[in-house]
């Protein structure tokens, strides 16, 4: 059985509710932030990188949420959230498996930027209009299809939600003006595995007593 090793308010809630779309039996082991929003020692232990999510499944200790993601889907899952090569879709599938890297690295750059001035100046003129392209771009392809790789529910829609979702949260860029993002997240939090893994391992979920 694999073990999900959850940081609480972090990207591992997606490997829940992935075992919850592929109706998967799984064990989660909680652990919660420390004072400084980050995560603790043990947690930090797990993996060499110690970033979440992390997972076990008998001796092998894996990171990366896209990894994770693809290998329980293609490994327990039957490939049943994944699109092959042969598909049409799969170059989209490839790229919005991605997608997600895209808005946290402008998340966290946006996040280390301090007042300002000089290069600075320059840094956030930059990334404003990334995550400007970035976010017109997501909702450009939700205009015209109903998830992000096809017309299919796919691996590539449980890596972006957590962008969308928990991202504004901390200060992340909202997606009220985005028409067809928000018209998307509002449709895929009605899926029952998404609204039960949030209930566990979402942000505002609290450890089990």
């Amino acid at each position: 059985m694999i073990t999900i090793y959850h940081l609480g308010a972090s990207q591992s809630d997606r490997i829940v509710w992935l075992m919850e779309e592929l109706n998967l039996p799984y064990k989660l082991e909680w652990f919660d932030r420390g004072a400084d929003m980050l995560a603790p020692p043990e947690y930090r232990a797990l993996h060499p990188v110690g970033t979440s999510p992390i997972i076990r499944d008998g001796e092998r200790v894996m990171a990366e949420s896209a990894a994770i993601v693809e290998y329980i889907s293609q490994r327990y899952g039957q490939g049943k959230l994944s699109i092959t090569p042969d598909h049409e879709c799969y170059p989209d599938y490839l790229y919005w498996m991605q997608f997600n890297n895209n808005l946290q690295q402008l998340f966290f750059t946006k996040l280390g930027m301090g007042e300002g001035g000089g290069a600075v100046d320059i840094i956030k003129a930059m990334t404003k209009r990334r995550e400007d392209a970035y976010y017109h771009y997501l909702n450009d392809r939700l205009a015209e299809s109903a998830y992000l790789a096809g017309p299919e529910f796919s691996c590539a829609d449980i890596m972006v939600m957590f962008n969308l979702t928990a991202l504004p949260l901390f200060g992340g860029r909202g997606i009220d003006d985005l028409e067809h993002v928000k018209a998307y997240v509002d449709r895929i939090s009605q899926r029952p595995a998404y609204i039960k893994a949030m209930a566990i391992a979402g942000p505002a979920a609290a450890r089990p007593a």
